[in-house]
């Protein structure tokens, strides 16, 4: 017998109150044992226990509770006091008597062996944005499946599932339990923080009481032991910020420190000298890394802000953000926002540019006061090449994969291959060119077909990936400081 069936309702009446836009719900809950086993008896003579005290024992009496559809509602209290009671009663009379949608995380059932971007959303753009949303916005765990997250991520995932499901009620037991608690505080503020935005509410219980911050409940139960129950009502508010980011600072740091979160990073570890590098760390752990470079001689976008300025005036006036990575522990909590937002007076010049692919779907850098000024589409010449490997076979969305990339060509005949060095040297890029001469501004039309058609597999396969990354769509923000 399952534990919830050894209670039974001694009284439940609801009420729905117009003006405050609550369901006003009066419950007496008790246990209902079933009937003594011989044992039973012997020790209740044993003890002088009356058998009333085997029958009945109660867990809520006339417990009044008022809860609206768009409340965040926390349960704490110790294991066997009755918060998983509580719980199930509430979601029975949310499906039979409210008249609204829920979803319990325990009845989701993740697609185990397929990748994330296949399991949520109806399309690519969708799934990417739900993703995003709940901070498995990384490149690589687009591609992973559930089986391959961490705890952590798989409670995100289950979020986002949440989220798709556009039901009103989000029901959690043992909520974040089995996470470790700096995990669970970050899980619960992303929780609060998209029920809020999307009007819905939130019933969860677990043993834990360290996450009244991070939930901010406008509904606070701790239930204890027997028929002792307090009932806390808030304005029901999003909460500021996670209560971890009070505890990180921004610091100077170096590309010791960038290389030790660039793997976490989608694009190339690589990157030029750079004009300056901040972190920000929590007692002493590196959170996240932010890197400014000098600018490139031209970048889209900019002529829409900027007046054309010779080399040694854009050094001066201009920093460009080439790289923003947080640890995939802390994502979704604002770090990217406040990273951004706490260096751009550090950079030291007048202006700040960024351009970045993943601004699309996670507006971190508008959050933190930059200004998006254009979106750039793919170029032309990356188009038709992606057209051609398309007609070979290839999945164009994933050309970022060097090994798929690679697998894929050494499948071909020697005329295919010949098809895409063609394409490669009849729309030809400045990108890559420059994978070809690094060290010069353009290189030779000439001397760039030469290298083309001697260039081995593993050569054509990079180029591919960097052909793969100029079909992304990027977005141009800009920062002015104030003078």
């Amino acid at each position: 017998m399952r534990r919830h069936e050894f209670f039974r309702i001694r009284q439940y009446r609801r009420t729905y109150d117009k003006q405050q836009g609550k369901f006003i719900i009066d419950i007496a809950y008790e246990t209902a044992a079933p009937e003594p086993t011989e044992r039973v008896v012997n020790v209740a003579e044993a003890f002088g226990l009356g058998l009333d005290q085997w029958e009945k024992f109660v867990v809520y009496d006339n417990v009044e509770l008022k809860i609206g559809p768009t409340d965040i509602v926390y349960i704490t209290g110790d294991s066997g006091s009755g918060k998983s009671v509580l719980l199930k009663a509430l979601e029975k009379d949310i499906k039979q008597d409210m008249q609204v949608t829920s979803i319990n995380v325990a009845d989701i059932k993740p697609e185990p062996n397929k990748p994330l971007i296949e399991t949520v959303g109806k399309t690519t753009e969708e799934a990417l944005e739900l993703l995003s949303k709940v901070g498995l916005n990384d490149a690589f765990l687009f591609l992973r499946s559930y089986e391959q997250l961490s705890d952590g991520q798989k409670y995100r995932y289950k979020i986002a599932k949440m989220i798709e499901s556009q039901a009103q009620f989000w029901v959690m037991d043992e909520f974040a339990a089995t996470l470790d608690r700096d995990t669970a505080k970050i899980v619960a503020y992303n929780l609060q923080k998209h029920a809020r935005q999307q009007g819905k509410a939130v019933l969860a219980a677990t043993t834990h009481t360290d996450l009244l911050e991070d939930l901010n409940p406008s509904v606070y139960i701790h239930k204890r032991f027997g028929k002792e129950i307090t009932v806390n009502y808030s304005p029901n508010e999003p909460a500021k910020e996670c209560s971890l980011t009070k505890e990180m600072q921004i610091t100077e740091g170096t590309t010791k420190d960038w290389r030790k979160l660039a793997s976490f990073h989608y694009r190339s570890h690589k990157i030029a000298a750079p004009r300056k590098i901040l972190c920000l760390k929590r007692n002493g752990e590196l959170c996240g890394v932010i890197v400014y470079n000098y600018p490139p001689p031209t970048c889209f976008g900019r002529r829409l802000v900027l007046p054309k300025m010779q080399m040694t005036e854009l050094n001066k006036k201009l920093s460009i953000i080439t790289r923003v990575v947080v640890h995939p522990k802390y994502r979704t909590i604002g770090l990217g926002a406040k990273l951004v937002k706490e260096t751009l007076h550090l950079a030291g010049t007048e202006y700040v540019e960024m351009p970045a692919v993943m601004a699309k779907y996670n507006p971190f850098a508008e959050k933190a006061g930059m200004q998006k000024i254009a979106q750039q589409p793919p170029p032309r010449e990356a188009v038709k090449i992606a057209e051609t490997l398309r007609q070979l076979g290839f999945n164009t969305q994933l050309l970022g994969s060097e090994k798929y990339v690679l697998s894929k060509l050494q499948t071909l005949n020697d005329k295919e291959v010949a098809k895409i060095r063609e394409a490669f040297i009849k729309s030809s890029h400045a990108r890559f060119m420059k994978y070809f001469f690094p060290h010069q501004l353009f290189g030779k039309r000439e001397a760039y077909a030469k290298e083309i058609e001697k260039a081995n597999l593993e050569r054509l396969a990079h180029l591919i990936k960097v052909c793969g990354f100029l079909m992304q769509t990027k977005v141009y923000l800009f920062f002015k400081a104030r003078q």
